[in-house]
């Protein structure tokens, strides 16, 4: 029998089923490659018009999506997940430079958090103190002169961590260009509970009645008890992984804040998402409670 070689050959169609039969992650990583030349053409697009757009000051940034992160992409430990979240810091820190914003506040461990198992808890927590301790010596932040500020519950912290963090405050603390405050064993709710309290303190000190003191008592009277005292209050906060809801971030200064949810995990928090973000501030209509 004769065959005829100017046709084609018929093959089983199954190159593109074995696309959808692979793993999880494998089909993660596919498809981000596949996309990726399309997203840096509209990246590039969108960095142009970011030029004209309205910014922020003092963004909040909500960094959710590490556990979901290392699970979405197979890692065995979820602790990876963490790794990865904590060196992303650098680049969402670098665009908030490109677009001139110089105020970030991120929050990295609420006090809700310490309820986590302990083995997962104390590998973040030292993780915490190796990026602490690398801020001391870390070449973008003293390039840039990036002042570090830490933000939460201290006392709660190992004592190596809190040495690592007051090392890496006192490396920086003459800075004046950009302000990274990093929330840790922070809990809103116990902010302003700690701010009432020493207020209270200062006013006992300086022999005035409680009573006088309740009577004459004005929202901003506090403002300098505040962990983020000297500093705008945030124009902007944002949370990663797809929650919608804040958590009792920053509640006192937030609240004439503009909110962006975004559905990326925090890892994976990508500049056009950055992007998008500072898009929609600028679309935002802001009337600060008028």
């Amino acid at each position: 029998m004769a065959v005829d070689v100017t046709r084609p050959v018929a093959r089983p169609a199954r190159a593109l089923p074995a696309l959808w039969a692979l793993p999880g992650a494998a089909w993660t990583v596919f498809k981000d490659a596949v996309k990726r030349p399309f997203y840096a053409v509209y990246e590039y697009r969108m960095a142009q018009l970011a030029a004209a757009w309205r910014k922020p000051r003092h963004i909040g940034v909500i960094m959710d999506g590490n556990r979901r992160f290392a699970r979405q992409y197979g890692f065995t430990d979820v602790s990876q997940g963490h790794e990865h979240g904590a060196q992303h810091l650098y680049d969402v820190l670098k665009w908030c430079r490109d677009f001139d914003i110089r105020v970030m506040t991120v929050w990295a461990l609420s006090l809700d958090n310490f309820g986590r198992d302990q083995a997962e808890l104390d590998k973040l927590l030292e993780l915490f103190e190796s990026k602490f301790r690398e801020i001391v010596s870390h070449e973008e932040i003293h390039r840039y002169h990036v002042k570090v500020r830490y933000i939460g519950s201290i006392e709660r912290l190992p004592a190596s961590l809190q040495e690592a963090i007051d090392a890496a405050q006192k490396a920086t603390e003459h800075y004046e260009d950009f302000v990274l405050n990093v929330a840790i064993a922070y809990g809103g709710r116990e902010e302003i509970t700690d701010a009432f309290r020493r207020y209270l303190h200062d006013e006992a000190k300086a022999g005035r009645a409680l009573t006088d003191v309740a009577e004459t008592l004005k929202p901003t009277a506090i403002d300098s008890y505040l962990y983020t005292s000297g500093l705008p209050d945030p124009d902007l906060i944002i949370r990663t992984s797809g929650e919608v809801r804040i958590g009792g971030f920053l509640l006192w200064q937030s609240v004439y804040s503009e909110f962006y949810f975004c559905d990326t995990h925090w890892p994976a928090f990508r500049r056009i998402d950055f992007l998008r973000a500072l898009r929609s501030f600028d679309q935002r209509k802001r009337r600060f409670g008028k």
